[in-house]
């Protein structure tokens, strides 16, 4: 090993791709939850483990005994028995634990009666904390509502909420029942909610008339009513009273569960793979897929993610900032089940400034801190420094996109040796992480250490080859509990397989393009679909940002490649999103060329800057390479993307009248 994969990078250094940056302590193994998972195996199963490469071998070739353990290891509460734990190993279609029956809401109330389970956090009203039988109270009586609502097994009950708790109370009573649950956030515009909803045809609907954004308020009664006049098979309708604002001809939802009598609450069981929730895909570029996700799947995977990657230990303060629409709130629901607090936050992330989230970070105790890379960039070139605070952070996850190297750095030289620093890639799709870092394992700079156990991910080139060291598509190659049971309203599996098995038939493709390592560490290069092809050469998206991003008067950025039909080099075009007092001028166009030649190479230079008001990205936060590429190429805007899919609903109209302009010059 070279003496940078070996040596630690010492505080202030300046950090390469590659250096060392975070390595665990010497009793690791005695103190984290992997380690003691380890040597559980030892005693209970007489597997003998060196290390965490050895562990995941196992994880992925022993699918029955793995998934197995975690079941005993977890004590899994089940109605009962399972008959194996794999019947069928076929993807699509896996059967985990068939005969078991079980509920994922009966294991969110573990913990103590007296522990905190939510603290709440929010710029629109005070703050609320709830304790394990507050929150059990508040379930059973969500409970009676929805039974009384007339909702069932297999019925469906929907948020249009923020991240508060009232979300969660909905969602556990739900599950409780056997019904199914879907959420989305208060921002979505009217569109996006009913392109959701309508497919599954919920019964109940919880809604927050209004919010407040930062030092904003929004007024979102219209939008309410515009969503309920497209959603005829709401037969109930209640409003959390979120701060002055209500939805007009909502029922109360606090009075309603007053008015309950507060009987102790029940759990239908229900098999392995019987559906939780719905989980949706972000809808830009057509109908948002409507993503299946089974009880037992989602819970075995929760616990082994929070448990073993994370290190999340019972009394653990987990805080991750989310909204309801996003695959983390759900993973953060799962806090619960690790016996650790939920920390839920509703606001602008960065008001009145980055450190905001950071003091939150003390305030509330947090042991266990999500932080996305481009909130962690921001921190950085905002001049964030938390040397003042009293931070208890063990653990700092980062997943929604590749993490540059400057980031892991900025973390250490701020919070210092100890804190693992665990940045991940994952999805919606599976509800959990794919290839993360690791508590036993060393970290290194803009890399990602390991696959993470029960995944067996490797990256594919056109044919399913494996490769190794070099760009390919990332696959999973044998069945994992998370995998979606189903999408909605699609019977016969059809638009599961074209989703993720036509490519490689009896084998996952992710969409994420990846370089994996011998050693098994990894680094995300971005969207599969928007992998740049510059003369046979395959350039990954998340290269270009992690440069951009890093110049002065640079906020945002995104990158496009225009293939050329006749089978030349195409057309490599940047766009830029500038900071107010540094418009794009020839300096600028300059520096960056010079810093993507000298850091990646000549091919990355663009063949053209071009400044626009802003990038467009999802409500999700992910850039949106593939609809700007389309648009350029002429494809009308309703065709490619809906508005109300769109953090800023007009952020595309700059590259529409780029693409006239395009078409007006080459007639």
């Amino acid at each position: 090993m070279t003496e940078q994969r070996t040596r630690l990078r010492q505080p202030g250094e300046p950090v390469h791709p590659g250096d060392l940056i975070w390595q665990p302590a010497p009793d690791a193994m005695q103190r984290t939850r992997i380690g003691q998972f380890m040597s559980w195996l030892a005693e209970h199963r007489d597997l003998e483990f060196t290390s965490y490469e050895q562990l995941w071998q196992w994880s992925v070739s022993d699918l029955d005994g793995f998934w197995g353990a975690l079941w005993e290891l977890f004590e899994i509460r089940s109605h009962a028995p399972y008959e194996a734990v794999l019947g069928d190993r076929t993807m699509p279609g896996a059967q985990w634990f068939p005969g078991a029956t079980l509920n994922y809401a009966e294991h969110l109330f573990t913990a103590p009666d007296d522990q905190v389970a939510i603290i709440a956090r929010s710029q629109t009203r005070d703050d609320i904390e709830l304790t394990t039988a507050q929150l059990r109270d508040q379930v059973a009586r969500a409970r009676e509502v929805l039974l009384a609502s007339g909702v069932r097994r297999g019925d469906r009950v929907a948020g249009y909420l923020p991240n508060v708790p009232e979300a969660l109370v909905a969602f556990a009573a739900t599950a409780s029942i056997g019904a199914v649950w879907a959420s989305v956030a208060s921002e979505f515009g009217p569109r996006s909610v009913i392109d959701r909803f309508a497919q599954i045809e919920p019964k109940v609907l919880l809604v927050a008339g209004g919010y407040r954004y930062g030092d904003k308020d929004i007024d979102r009664s219209a939008q309410v009513t515009d969503v309920l006049a497209e959603l005829p098979s709401v037969q109930r309708v209640f409003d959390i009273e979120y701060g002055d604002w209500r939805a007009p001809g909502a029922e109360s939802w606090s009075a309603a569960l007053a008015e309950t009598t507060g009987v102790a609450i029940e759990f239908e069981p229900v098999p392995f793979d019987h559906p939780l929730f719905v989980l949706f895909s972000s809808g830009t570029t057509g109908q948002p897929k409507a993503i299946v996700h089974g009880h037992g799947g989602i819970l075995l995977e929760h616990l082994k993610n929070g448990a073993l990657s994370w290190d999340v230990f019972p009394g653990d303060r987990m805080l991750w900032f989310t909204t309801t629409a996003w695959m983390m709130w759900n993973v953060l629901v799962s806090a619960l089940v690790l016996q650790a607090t939920a920390i839920m936050v509703d606001g602008n992330p960065v008001h009145p400034d980055e450190s905001w989230q950071w003091q939150l970070a003390q305030d509330t105790g947090a042991t266990i801190m999500g932080a996305s890379p481009g909130f962690v960039m921001a921190s950085r070139k905002a001049g964030v420094t938390l040397d003042g605070l009293d931070l208890h952070i063990r653990t700092v996850g980062s997943s929604g996109a590749p993490m540059p190297p400057e980031g892991y750095a900025w973390l250490q030289d701020q919070l210092g040796p100890e804190p693992q620093i665990c940045v991940g890639s994952g999805g919606t799709d599976v509800c959990s992480g794919l290839v993360q870092n690791m508590p036993i394992a060393p970290v290194w700079a803009g890399e990602m250490s390991c696959r993470c156990l029960g995944v067996d991910v490797h990256a594919f080139d056109d044919d399913g080859n494996e490769l190794i060291d070099q760009l390919g598509e990332l696959v999973i190659t044998a069945p994992m509990p998370s995998m979606p049971v189903a999408f909605w309203n699609d019977p016969a599996g059809a638009k599961l397989r074209a989703a993720y098995f036509d490519h490689y038939p009896g084998v996952w493709r992710h969409g994420d393009w990846i370089v994996i390592h011998a050693d098994g560490s990894s680094q995300v290069a971005g969207r599969s679909d928007a992998t740049l092809n510059r003369g046979g050469v395959r350039l990954g998206t998340a290269e270009f940002y992690r440069v951009i991003e890093e110049i002065d008067g640079v906020r945002d950025s995104l990158v496009v490649h225009l293939e050329d039909p006749a089978g030349g080099n195409g057309e490599l075009l940047l766009f830029v999103q500038t900071e107010p007092d540094h418009p794009l001028d020839d300096t600028l166009r300059r520096e960056v060329a010079g810093r993507l030649r000298a850091s990646l190479s000549p091919r990355h230079v663009p063949d053209r800057t071009t400044e626009v008001p802003v990038i467009p990205r999802n409500l999700t936060g992910k850039k949106l390479e593939l609809p700007v590429k389309r648009i350029l190429q002429g494809v009308p805007l309703d065709q490619v993307a809906s508005r109300d899919a769109l953090a800023d609903p007009t952020s595309l109209d700059a590259f529409v009248a780029l693409a006239e302009a395009r078409s007006a010059a080459a007639s």
